[in-house]
């Protein structure tokens, strides 16, 4: 039987300074937030977790081999995906949230059936092991992306080969599509990326000039531009088109910036890095807005908007997510109650919720009071 926890509702303190911060009061300090849900079947590391498209399901994977579909509501367990052999690094749904890809330590992906949890197909022929899958979003395409130098494509629905992305000389680090799909791109430890054709996988553009691993990639939300983040501590934005570097934003971090991306207005980008900070700056020029300081004591996992930019999570190796206004750098809340490295955080689809993942083999829902992430 599943076991699931319900935990408490916001404190009153806490709901007092988060709604002040919505109207644009001066918040001092930051608030522990409870978890409202705690999803505790996992027997080892829960790597990944995301929700479903109308935020009714999430759906986790685990160094326990498997992935888990569970009620978002209940924290019932609907669907145990098992077959692999190693750690399920990843796993992701498409659009509408009918199948599921994961990725796996055993050096495959696979395709699932999202009601059922029947296995469609197995995503094999990689040298080493699958750190990432996800679809593109039309759901016609999945991206497979290794440990090894070589990311494959393949179809979305039948999970049929298409084609093999060759050109990286090192490993691979990252690779996600354009909102539109037409797009690909893949980061390298060998400090390029490399733009692909989202239907065939076409090489279109080689982007080069980091001087260190280029750990993560991320395309604005009208798919005209790319950022990319580098362990010479430098970000750098190109023309998805054109290959062309737009701007470089240096100085600004002291370790490697681990993890970029756009605000959903595209006129922002945020870093986050080994150094414990997340910075945000003007995509168009590159002047730092604002810096995300006095939180964190180890490096960053995750660093997301919500849906209107007004917030900004983070996630750490510190055992915490912290939340943020996007504008001043206020400290807005605090997630402490996991016991381990937290590897993911992410908004719900409504805005109204935060999802997080640990190495303590837990993941947890965190209510946002509605005051504080309602759009203006």
């Amino acid at each position: 039987m599943a076991r699931f926890q319900r935990g408490g509702a916001l404190c009153a303190t806490a709901l007092s300074l988060l709604l002040a911060s919505a109207v644009g009061i001066a918040v001092a300090e930051e608030t522990k937030l409870v978890s409202v849900l705690t999803l505790s079947d996992h027997d080892a590391d829960v790597w990944s977790a995301t929700y479903s498209a109308d935020g009714s399901r999430i759906l986790t994977a685990s160094a326990d081999h498997t992935a888990r579909v569970w009620d978002a509501k209940s924290g019932k367990e609907l669907l145990k995906l098992t077959g692999h052999t190693e750690a399920v690094r990843h796993a992701a749904y498409n659009a509408d949230s009918s199948l599921i890809v994961t990725a796996s330590r055993d050096a495959t992906g696979r395709l699932w059936d999202a009601t059922t949890g029947k296995e469609i197909a197995v995503l094999g022929g990689h040298e080493l092991m699958v750190e990432h899958a996800e679809f593109s979003p039309d759901s016609t395409r999945i991206v497979t992306i290794p440990h090894d130098k070589t990311a494959k494509l393949w179809d979305g629905k039948s999970g049929a080969a298409i084609a093999d992305l060759t050109g990286h000389d090192a490993y691979l680090t990252w690779g996600a599509f354009s909102p539109d799909s037409s797009l690909l791109i893949t980061t390298s430890s060998d400090e390029t990326a490399r733009v692909w054709d989202g239907k065939t996988g076409k090489l279109l553009h080689t982007l080069s000039g980091h001087t260190g691993m280029v750990s993560y990639a991320a395309f604005s939300p009208d798919g005209g531009r790319i950022v990319t983040g580098s362990t010479d501590k430098t970000a750098k934005i190109w023309d998805s088109k054109t290959g062309a570097l737009l701007l470089t934003i240096a100085g600004g971090h002291t370790r490697a910036v681990l993890r970029v991306a756009f605000s959903p207005d595209g006129k922002h980008v945020i870093t986050g890095a080994a150094d414990k900070l997340a910075k945000i700056w003007d995509a168009n020029t590159g002047a730092l807005l604002v810096t995300l300081e006095g939180g964190h004591k180890r490096i960053l996992s995750v660093t997301a908007y919500n849906r209107d930019g007004r917030l900004v999570v983070t996630a750490s190796h510190d055992k915490t997510a912290r939340v943020w206004d996007a504008a001043t750098g206020a400290p807005l809340a605090v997630l402490t109650e996991h016991t381990k490295e937290v590897d993911t955080a992410e908004f719900s689809p409504d805005g109204r919720q935060l999802l997080t993942s640990s190495f303590d083999g837990l993941a947890k829902v965190w209510n946002l009071p509605e005051a504080a992430t309602a759009a203006k």
